[in-house]
């Protein structure tokens, strides 16, 4: 089964940036649309940014947008996320997910990575 790992968070100052990647492995993925969501302690889990699977349209959270860009690398099975101009209330667990086959729903996730940002 496809499995997603994160990797690129950690310890940053307001203002700084970083890059979030997720690589997929086990059985190539397919049309696969993926996405990054986020989930902050005592907050529910909510959407950050979304591309499709031939990087023909991107989506993003309204408190996102103007900092982070998202985008597909070398193959449709690696994402990327750079974030700008982080701000405190981007501290959270950073997940990346993957749909099925023409699909819009993320069936596939991984274990997150934190992005801690501080002031």
């Amino acid at each position: 089964q496809v499995q997603l790992v994160e990797s690129g968070g950690g310890l940053v100052q307001a203002g700084g940036s970083l890059r979030l990647s997720c690589a997929a492995s086990g059985p190539t993925l397919v049309r696969s649309a993926m996405g990054w969501f986020r989930q902050a302690p005592g907050m529910e889990r909510e959407f950050v940014a979304a591309i499709t699977w031939n990087s023909t349209s991107t989506a993003y959270a309204n408190s996102v947008k103007g900092r982070f860009t998202i985008s597909r690398h070398n193959t449709e099975n690696t994402v990327l996320m750079e974030m700008n101009n982080l701000k405190p209330e981007d501290t959270a667990v950073y997940f990346c997910a993957a749909t099925e086959t023409d699909s819009v729903r993320y069936t596939y996730w991984g274990r997150g990575t934190q992005v801690t940002v501080s002031s």
